[in-house]
């Protein structure tokens, strides 16, 4: 079901000084950036080997990362594992009772798919998975 790591999210209070932030510190440059309106976030990611480091800016306090920046503040919001078939694998965790924040996959960025499992059912980490196209 799993095939790799495809990126961890961190979500951060300023974009820009982050993305900054991580190239003078680490010295690394990102990869790709793309706002997601339907997702309320702005995103940079940075590769780091077959994965990536996702930077998440919230477009607004009333978004997911916006309410997650105002109740614990900046951090390591989800880990997004890549599967093969996104439907078999929300399948598979409907089968073993494993709580979905989506039933069915969505448009993720980078032209992806991708879907959120509830963090109570994963050790309370928020889980997405992402299936390239």
């Amino acid at each position: 079901m799993i095939l790799d790591i495809d990126h961890v999210g961190i979500a951060v209070s300023d974009l820009d000084e982050s993305v900054e932030h991580h190239r003078r510190t680490l010295g690394v440059e990102p990869t790709h950036r793309e706002r997601v309106e339907d997702q309320g976030v702005e995103e940079v990611l940075f590769a780091v080997g077959t994965s990536s480091i996702q930077l998440l800016g919230a477009l607004g306090s009333d978004t997911p990362v916006g309410r997650f920046l105002a109740n614990r503040g900046p951090g390591i919001h989800h880990i997004a594992y890549r599967v093969d078939d996104l439907v078999e694998a929300l399948a598979r965790l409907r089968a073993e009772g494993v709580r979905l924040v989506d039933e069915v996959p969505r448009k993720g960025s980078r032209g992806t798919l991708i879907a959120f499992v509830h963090p109570k059912d994963m050790g309370a980490v928020l889980v997405e998975l992402v299936q390239d196209r």
